[in-house]
């Protein structure tokens, strides 16, 4: 896990200035970190960490970083928040998502903080002083999207669109809150969010 931890601010440049600069994530990710992507791989023990995803894998990603990372801010995060009457990650989405349909779920809803939430918290993150904290969450984020690609064998069309239908229940109620206080919120959730991708998480 040193080896990851030290690659974290390697990479922590180009991929905060993707988010800067407004870069569509999900159209970088690959060229701008398949060298990384390949480093990281060669980590002693990564490989035998692995999220599974129903038909996706996802190895090279310690789950404990993410976890350090969000408790380093999560007290700033949520005092922000003062809706507090309201979740985006409600539990009745997350316990709908059956392993199966978990690839095309979690594969949505990380581009979605990727390009909707880190992007805009840049400068909130730096005014804080939450930088370090906030681009491991951020490029973790990323590595784990640029990993998730089912086998063709899966890619049945209801689960997809039953997955689907699951992310635009999160991002409609994302959307019915002010910009600022849907990135907060979302922000701020990102324990649920990890403890939900928790039970897919194996040692």
């Amino acid at each position: 896990s040193t080896t990851v931890r030290s690659l974290g601010s390697l990479y922590t440049f180009p991929v905060l200035s993707l988010l800067q600069m407004g870069c569509p994530i999900q159209k970088a990710v690959l060229p701008c970190l398949s060298l990384i992507l390949l480093v990281w791989s060669w980590g002693p023990g990564v490989q035998s960490q692995k999220f599974q995803f129903g038909p996706c894998r996802v190895e090279g990603v310690v789950f404990q970083d993410l976890w350090e990372a969000f408790r380093a801010v999560k007290d700033i995060v949520q005092a922000l928040d003062n809706i507090t009457s309201i979740r985006l990650l409600r539990g009745e989405v997350l316990q709908n998502i059956s392993d199966a349909e978990s690839c095309y779920f979690i594969r949505a809803l990380l581009k979605f903080y990727l390009n909707t939430v880190f992007k805009n918290y840049y400068e909130k993150a730096a005014e804080f002083g939450i930088l370090k904290s906030f681009s491991t969450l951020a490029n973790n984020f990323i590595v784990i999207v640029s990993k998730l690609q089912p086998s063709q064998e899966h890619e049945m069309f209801s689960i997809s669109e039953s997955a689907h239908k699951c992310f635009l229940l999160y991002r409609g109620a994302f959307k019915q809150l002010d910009i600022e206080a849907a990135q907060i919120k979302a922000f701020g959730e990102v324990d649920i969010l990890l403890t939900w991708m928790q039970k897919f998480y194996q040692l």
